[in-house]
């Protein structure tokens, strides 16, 4: 299990990443790891990077923490997910530096970002779909490892019922708005306006956007519904052409307590059974070992087309993290070449001691990725577009066939039903 969180870099970034990569804290520094920078000049590199921001912003960088349950976990295994993690979250579009820390009674990562992308030098934005996205790209990463996965508690689970249900009782008897808030205080709620109405049951620890309990809580709604409308949930949807799976009837537990329900399940059953058989006749399929072989085919297809996507982002990353140290390398050499013939190499170090030092790190960074000679910008800019619009037709054509594949494993599983005799129940 890992709990995340994550805040914003406003200043004293070499002050923060010289904490993260404390020796003391990182085993030695064995647990310091980065990328697009050295961890030990970051500081440098990032403000080099933000030098050419689009767009104008506040924050140096981000730093997010990841904590494990004590014991649950080694440090070195905290490192590679901690890597895992950054590299899915950022693309390879961020330089990054990544510690360990093996100091506390539980190990935890520190990831510092920088705030602005290498790539296209604009701001990473932070919100809650981008930490949202972070928290589920960490909970599969532990999933993946073996390790536990915190499961969402059953209080704001039940705060939100709550919520939900004293508004249903009170929208017959209110006749506006207005009304149904006075009426929710007298309840015992507590309520702020803003932007969005938000409440706040007694004992609650934070107020709750009406918004948020779903789309028959919006305030637009619930004036609606006020005024007599329906509630939007319970408006019949239009039937798709999707395919469904045939409900298990005999299995299933709602149906057994509900003869509506198996009598509705009885007609979808009929419908998606007869939608399997148009499938299969429009797609002039007329055995069953033609159905697998098809499905076999779109799954692989779908499978090569992810491959492809992976090796083109990687060629994307590698090509990106090039151009950038090439970048530096070009723009800061005649600098360096001052400095190299500079009789008084102390003095003009102290002017341009960042460039120096910025040189330094691209050349170091440009022999570790094998690099002997450099292609033109215009050239690597070229190669950069082509791969760009390579992985977007790749991933098109893949979600093509992520859907295909889909489609046909329903329309298979539910011919393994149509085709399964039921058996006989058993008389005593």
């Amino acid at each position: 299990m890992a709990i995340t969180k994550t805040h914003p870099i406003k200043s004293t970034l070499k002050k923060a990443i010289d904490y993260i990569c404390n020796a003391e804290k990182t085993d030695d520094k064995l647990l310091v790891s980065s990328f697009g920078c050295s961890a030990e000049t970051a500081d440098i590199e990032f403000a080099w990077t933000r030098r050419h921001s689009i767009d104008k912003g506040i924050n140096l960088g981000r730093h997010l923490i990841q904590a494990f349950e004590p014991g649950e976990v080694t440090p070195e295994q905290a490192h590679e997910i901690g890597m895992q993690l950054a590299k899915e979250v950022l693309g390879g579009k961020y330089e990054f530096a990544l510690t360990t820390h093996i100091d506390k009674g539980h190990v935890h990562n520190h990831l510092i970002f920088n705030a602005v992308s290498f790539t296209d030098y604009k701001h990473y934005h932070s919100n809650k779909r981008s930490y949202h996205y972070i928290r589920r790209v960490s909970d599969r990463l532990c999933k993946e490892h073996g390790l536990s996965v915190i499961v969402p508690g059953q209080t704001k689970g039940k705060s939100y019922a709550e919520h939900k249900s004293a508004i249903d009782q009170l929208i017959p008897i209110s006749s506006d708005f207005e009304e149904l808030l006075l009426r929710l205080q007298h309840e015992g709620y507590e309520i702020k306006r803003g932007k969005y109405i938000s409440c706040r049951a007694s004992g609650q620890e934070r107020f709750t956007r009406l918004k948020t309990l779903g789309v028959d809580y919006t305030e637009e709604t619930i004036i609606s519904r006020i005024a007599g409308s329906p509630r939007p949930s319970k408006i019949p949807k239009k039937d798709d052409k999707r395919i469904n799976l045939l409900i298990d009837i005999q299995n299933n537990i709602k149906a057994q307590e509900s003869a509506g329900f198996a009598h509705w399940a009885k007609i979808n059953n009929l419908k998606q059974a007869a939608k399997t058989m148009n499938f299969l006749t429009e797609h002039g399929i007329t055995s069953y070992e033609e159905l697998e072989e098809k499905a076999a085919v779109i799954s692989a297809t779908s499978d090569k087309l992810l491959d492809s996507i992976k090796h083109t982002e990687n060629q994307i990353a590698d090509l990106s993290l090039l151009m950038k140290h090439a970048a530096t390398y070009r723009k800061l050499k005649p600098i360096y070449n001052s400095y190299r013939k500079s009789s008084d190499k102390e003095k003009f170090l102290r002017g341009h001691e960042s460039d120096i030092i910025l040189f330094e790190a691209a050349v170091k960074a440009l022999k570790e990725m094998n690099t002997e000679t450099l292609s033109s910008a215009e050239k690597m800019k070229a190669e950069f577009e082509t791969l760009a619009a390579d992985k977007k037709k790749f991933y098109s054509e893949y979600k093509t066939a992520r859907q295909e594949t889909k489609e046909y494993a329903t329309i298979k599983k539910n011919v393994d039903n149509l085709l399964s005799v039921p058996k006989e129940p058993e008389r005593e």
